[in-house]
């Protein structure tokens, strides 16, 4: 029976047990999508997670939804992440770059362009989102051409080669969470008659070419990938047809032979296991209402190899050392969750 504090080798890179930090956006970034003056800090603070995975982070202009959220596409980005990678290296960390393109999760008020937000098709999210005049409804997308399809997937590429210019371990793909990649599985986002709609073979298509793309350009052991089955984030609804297109998904994605597999549990406690045995290389859940009490569950079963953990890691910098120690955690300040300074993003106090 593995334990939580057993190492644990995930792609080209050691881990000293079995946590990570989840991805969580912060948007504290500057306008232009560098990282911000406290990210070095922030994420090297918690550098004894192990594996660092970042917030989401756009591979292109038309990725970015949300305000103040950081790129890696740009030489301002790779040197802003340079001291980002740099201190979490100093600190004994590893950290993997996010790469998220929010698709239809977007607002012209957010971004530096102010052009209208991209997807499969055009159809709106039937959702407001945070804007820097307030909550707005998110916009009707403008449908992707299959040339721009290609265009985005190279996006992806290139922003995997730029994350590994700024000095980061590897990249994490964004499947998960309403966003682009997720969009094209929903056949309530997804109403294309192309080779990217319409089957599952189809709707799965887009995923696995950018995973293909990310690999071929770093190195399969440097890639890892997020999905978040059956869930609705963003207006979203996979169909009847949901867990066969992840049953699907999942083996021709182990066929890369990726780092890992980084699965946002929503529920589906069979389909989780099914997709834990169809892959056969590190695999990470991410359970949103976990506690300190049953971290360890998924471990001791054998469903994950690593337990990525989300607002605990936000709120407790030295969170390894507290569950070590089993003594209370900090909680989190939901109001200082996005956007602002040091306050409940590197102010967070340790047990030193």
């Amino acid at each position: 029976m593995n334990s939580l504090w057993d190492p644990v080798k995930l792609g080209n890179i050691t881990l000293p047990h079995r946590f990570a930090m989840a991805p969580m956006t912060r948007s504290r970034a500057k306008p232009d999508g560098t990282p911000g003056d406290l990210a070095a800090e922030y994420y090297a603070q918690r550098a004894s997670l192990g594996l660092i995975i970042t917030e989401g982070t756009q591979p292109s202009d038309d990725g970015q939804g949300y305000t103040t959220t950081p790129g890696i596409y740009t030489d301002a980005h790779v040197a802003g992440w340079k001291k980002v990678t740099s201190a979490v290296h100093k600190a004994g960390g590893k950290i993997f770059i996010q790469l998220m393109h929010a698709g239809r999760v977007a607002h012209p008020d957010n971004t530096p362009h102010h052009r209208q937000p991209v997807a499969p098709s055009a159809v709106a999210p039937g959702q407001q989102m945070f804007t820097p005049t307030g909550m707005q409804d998110a916009p009707t997308p403008r449908a992707l051409t299959a040339e721009e399809i290609k265009e985005t997937v190279q996006d992806f590429r290139h922003a995997a080669k730029r994350a590994i210019e700024a000095g980061a371990d590897g990249v994490e793909i964004h499947g998960a969470n309403g966003y682009l990649i997720q969009q094209f599985f929903a056949p309530n986002a997804n109403l294309r008659t192309d080779e990217y709609g319409g089957s599952i073979e189809n709707r799965a298509r887009f995923a696995l070419e950018v995973a293909k793309a990310v690999a071929a350009e770093i190195g399969a052991e440097r890639t890892g990938i997020r999905l978040s089955p059956l869930g609705n984030s963003g207006g979203l609804n996979e169909g009847p047809e949901a867990a066969d297109l992840y049953r699907y998904l999942v083996p021709e994605l182990n066929k890369l032979n990726l780092a890992y597999l980084h699965i946002l549990h929503t529920g589906d406690e069979k389909l989780v296991q099914d997709l834990s045995k169809a892959w056969a290389h590190s695999f990470l859940v991410n359970r949103p209402n976990a506690t300190p009490e049953n971290l360890d569950q998924d471990v001791k079963t054998g469903l994950a190899d690593v337990v990525p953990v989300g607002k605990m890691a936000l709120a407790n910098p030295d969170l390894v050392t507290r569950l070590r120690k089993k003594v209370p955690l900090n909680q989190p300040n939901p109001a200082t969750f996005f956007g602002g300074g040091a306050a409940g993003f590197t102010d967070y106090p340790t047990l030193a």
